[in-house]
């Protein structure tokens, strides 16, 4: 059985080659033998996420047509990848990409920072912000004040309480997108939903394609169910999707699900626009994958001239291809763990009795506030806050990071709470590894990808501006002069959340 799960053809790699930027060569070095500057740009490509880890590569003859050069310099690059450990063969299978063992995979993951532990400690780990008063307190207040009611009940709302899903039904229809409450499951944050749709959809030993860098938690998430995950490279800058390589994907591994973030995308800030929202939902659909989409970012567009498109559940307005999840956890509060699931109605169904194995149902209380909050006005309030305030933290550390760190190089997103950073050629582990003894923590973006891709990135939320912004970036800087005097000390292994 062939160990791949995608293919790259000669064409594309080749375009991907030719597109890179050769690092200049010092005074008086060499230039490299072709089969060895062949080799290091495809083991960039694997490392930095391009062409995906378990890719299938051309065959040498292909490949070599494709370059123009001699087959014999594909083989002997070939040779050079496997020796490496970023190659594996098998006769009659092909060859495909691969991570040296020892490599972090994933690397650095970062559980939220004790409170206590902040003063001393930047935490860029964790991308949430503090709750956007006092709105949060007024949403408690009147959840409490609407709470007698439901006291007297069991308390236990598989599904959600009644009046959250109308009301979220409600939202999706002013959206555009005529919704019943039957098409509404709510859930423990958007966890908890995509926890619930890989265990109907997706058992152990299922494929679900992801994009690739990906939301780090989601990933680990579905390592944990089982799934065997296949990675679609993004597109180059905010650009987002590359439908081409989603349709050859869901054709060639046709995987049950297919996990996207379309909205402000996490870890990248990318917006998918409505052309490539709509051939990906066809191209699920004619795979039979389902599609699952995570618009928790949705409403935190922080520029003004953001036109935001329709949403992907627009183009299957009745629920069958696509399973869109939203939170209270982005726009409102990490704190208030509320989710939600739109589907059609059987799958709602199916989703809510198989909830009777695991939570049985959300807390009364915080969807009492969520509904309170968004039938009063008071979640369009709070929301406007949030957006100011990612802003203002998005340009303090913008301007920060370029004026200590020039060399890194990134794209600035018009919305979500993430910076998706090339560290200028330094290993993300390393500079997660020492910016912990200097002060600041961040994580790598092996984090973010599959099998240790993208080593040479780390994200950067928006959660610290002004003078903290100015600190972190500093910090960041003392960190990569470590690294690159080679006193970043070894990689630790990975632990299990980021934000």
């Amino acid at each position: 059985m062939a160990q791949w799960t995608s293919a790259v053809g000669a064409a594309q790699l080749a375009r991907q080659l030719q597109a890179q930027q050769p690092r200049p060569a010092g005074p008086g070095a060499r230039k490299p033998p072709a089969y060895r500057a062949l080799a290091d740009g495809i083991r960039l490509l694997v490392l930095e996420g391009r062409v995906p880890v378990a890719a299938r590569l051309p065959a040498e003859r292909e490949l070599a047509l494709a370059l123009t050069v001699s087959r014999t310099t594909v083989a002997a690059a070939y040779e050079a990848l496997r020796t490496e450990g970023f190659l594996e063969s098998r006769r009659g299978a092909g060859s495909w990409t691969a991570v040296p063992a020892g490599n972090p995979l994933p690397a650095r993951g970062l559980e939220p920072l004790p409170p206590e532990t902040l003063g001393s400690l930047i935490d860029l780990g964790c991308a949430a912000l503090p709750a956007p008063e006092p709105w949060l307190t007024r949403g408690v207040q009147g959840a409490l004040e609407e709470l007698p009611p439901y006291a007297h009940t069991h308390g236990d709302y598989p599904a959600g309480l009644p009046a959250l899903r109308a009301m979220l039904a409600e939202r999706y229809t002013a959206r555009g997108i005529p919704t019943m409450p039957e098409q509404i499951m709510v859930t423990t944050g958007a966890m908890g939903a995509i926890d619930a749709i890989c265990h109907l959809f997706a058992g152990r030993g299922e494929r679900i394609a992801v994009e690739s860098p990906s939301y780090a938690n989601i990933l680990q998430l579905m390592r944990e169910a089982g799934a065997r995950l296949v990675p679609v490279a993004m597109s180059e800058g905010l650009g987002s999707w590359d439908i081409g390589r989603w349709r050859q994907v869901l054709r060639d591994a046709a995987p049950r699900l297919a996990y996207v973030v379309a909205d402000f995308h996490n870890p990248t800030g990318a917006l998918a626009d409505e052309d490539q929202r709509r051939r990906l939902v066809e191209a699920a659909r004619g795979a039979g994958t389902v599609l699952v989409v995570d618009e928790t970012m949705a409403e935190l567009h922080l520029d003004d001239d953001v036109d935001m498109p329709l949403p992907v559940c627009a183009f299957d307005p009745a629920g069958s291809t696509v399973l869109t999840v939203g939170s209270a956890s982005k726009a409102f509060w990490a704190g208030m763990r509320i989710g939600w699931v739109r589907a059609a109605p059987d799958v709602i169904r199916s989703l809510v009795a198989a909830r009777a194995y695991a939570d049985l149902g959300t807390p009364v209380l915080e969807q009492l506030g969520v509904n309170w909050l968004m039938r009063t006005g008071g979640w369009e309030e709070a929301v406007g806050l949030r957006r100011a305030q990612a802003r203002e933290n998005r340009d303090a550390l913008v301007t920060a990071v370029r004026r200590e760190l020039p060399e890194w190089e990134f794209e600035v997103p018009k919305g979500g709470l993430t910076l998706w950073v090339r560290t200028g050629g330094l290993s993300g582990s390393r500079l997660a590894e020492a910016g912990e003894r200097v002060g600041v923590r961040v994580p790598s973006g092996p984090r973010f990808g599959v099998d240790g891709a993208f080593e040479g990135y780390v994200r950067l939320p928006f959660t610290v501006g002004g003078p903290v912004a100015d600190e972190a970036a500093s910090r960041l800087a003392a960190a990569a002069r470590l690294v690159e005097s080679g006193l970043g000390g070894g990689v630790e292994p990975p632990r299990t959340f980021v934000a």
